[in-house]
């Protein structure tokens, strides 16, 4: 019975997820909108490989949360319900799977991160930083 009530929260999310609810974009955000939020963390779901290589550390900016995917479900109490949540992937495969991930366990405020790794890098250049810091 409790997968059947698991099973049905992911389909109303699926199904919650139709052509007016991608043309708004309300599942992604772009990564300079990301930073300028308040009470926001950063969901980064890439493996342990991938973030042992590169450390996504936004000290200046907000917390980061390392959850590879694989571990999101036994991990999940680890996350703020009460933050907005970005997720973070190099591509954007994972970061759409965890996003649903979250809409079914009743997260409201989630949105993938739009841009990888090429846009991050952008939007912490150190011009960028220096405004942040010096608001």
């Amino acid at each position: 019975m409790q997968n059947m009530k698991k099973i049905n929260e992911v389909e109303k999310i699926i199904k919650s997820m139709d052509f007016e609810f991608f043309g708004k974009g309300e599942h992604k955000i772009d990564i300079e909108s990301f930073l300028k939020k308040k009470d926001s963390v950063l969901l980064d779901v890439r493996s342990i490989e991938e973030t042992s290589t590169v450390k996504l550390v936004l000290k200046n900016y907000l917390p980061v949360y390392e959850i590879p995917l694989c571990e999101l479900p036994n991990e999940l109490n680890q996350l703020p319900f009460d933050k907005f949540i970005g997720i973070f992937c190099s591509s954007g495969v994972r970061s759409a799977i965890a996003f649903a991930y979250l809409k079914s366990k009743g997260f409201a405020n989630v949105r993938m991160i739009d841009g990888g790794y090429s846009q991050l890098m952008e939007a912490v250049m150190p011009g960028k930083v220096f405004k942040h810091i010096n608001k």
